[in-house]
């Protein structure tokens, strides 16, 4: 009962205090840094909350608004090593004290439109697929974000997600465990996880998978899209990722599945060689238009998926010049 609690009240002081600061749009920095770093702050009554890295990195910017820079340098310095600032966030304070507390540039404009290979008006994303269907080398693929991941992390981790702990479920009509956004989930878990992790590792994701689908289509689970991503498309992204990458990603998720829920790459693409009983390769690619820059959770993420082994790379999608 007790943690159950513990959440609740987290939780609630967060959506209050976020709601609070909301509010002080109209009001000079000086009034917005209080929300943030005084004692009665979010920083100070909240010392353990997922974002911690926001609220850091929101008063770091604030404070070299009003020219106190040297506080903003401390205020991020002291964020990177801050146990609860994670992901893009914490890739956002390391790069604001490299930069010794400038401000991040970034160009903003309206949504760019092509003609597709098609010839029908689409998006950067919808532009890349097509590139990577045709001259780009044959692939198959979706533009889902995190989504594909999330439906793939909740049919393939299933038994553990609902694996009986004490105090994480209170209702039947749970889509997931209490404390799945929290260390906690890996903390309670951990030999299941690492269990079910060596499985998934040894090249068991595809039969996991169909036995899942088979057994819990259409049961409300958080991240799980049933309507979608068809079983087929699905079984063929596993197959094609292997069970080295699957594991490895499933693993950061488990650990710390607020921080890493959102931000992937836009594409995830697939192949056969051979057939579809040939061997299979995956790609995730990041699609950016000619003014559009990476976010600090898109760059986290392309460094952990390096680190898991996978093939990510960003696609720049630009204009031709009109002819003279």
């Amino acid at each position: 009962m007790v943690r159950c609690i513990l959440y609740q009240t987290v939780w609630g002081a967060t959506v209050f205090h976020d709601f609070k600061v909301s509010r002080c749009v109209n009001y000079d920095f000086k009034d917005i840094i209080s929300y943030w770093s005084q004692d009665t702050g979010l920083l100070n009554r909240i010392p353990c909350d997922n974002r911690r890295g926001y609220w850091t990195l929101r008063l770091s910017v604030d404070l070299e608004h009003i020219g106190r820079l040297n506080e903003s340098l401390s205020v991020a310095e002291e964020g990177i090593l801050d146990s609860w600032v994670r992901a893009g966030s914490k890739l956002a304070l390391q790069r604001r004290v490299n930069i010794r507390g400038r401000p991040l540039v970034c160009e903003t404009g309206t949504k760019n439109l092509f003609y597709g290979y098609d010839g029908e008006l689409c998006g950067v994303e919808q532009l890349a697929l097509q590139y990577y269907a045709a001259e780009g080398g044959g692939w198959l693929g979706v533009h889902s974000e995190s989504g594909i991941w999330m439906t793939l992390f909740g049919i393939l981790m299933w038994d553990v997600i609902f694996s009986n702990i004490p105090d994480v479920f209170r209702s039947r009509f749970q889509t997931a465990p209490l404390d799945l956004d929290t260390d906690d989930f890996y903390v309670a878990r951990e030999s299941l996880i690492e269990s079910h992790l060596q499985k998934i590792h040894d090249g068991m994701a595809e039969e996991i998978l169909i036995a899942s689908w088979d057994l819990h289509f259409g049961t409300a689970c958080r991240g799980v899209n049933w309507e979608r991503h068809s079983l087929s498309d699905l079984r063929a992204v596993v197959s094609c990722i292997g069970g080295r990458c699957l594991a490895s990603l499933f693993r950061h998720l488990s650990l710390d599945y607020k921080s890493w829920s959102s931000g992937m790459p836009d594409l995830l693409l697939w192949r056969f060689h051979g057939g579809d009983m040939g061997r299979g390769e995956a790609k995730l690619v990041e699609v950016k238009g000619l003014r559009d820059r990476l976010s600090e959770q898109q760059r986290a993420w392309m460094l952990i998926l390096l680190d898991c082994g996978f093939d990510a790379e960003i696609c720049k999608v630009s204009p031709n010049p009109r002819s003279q």
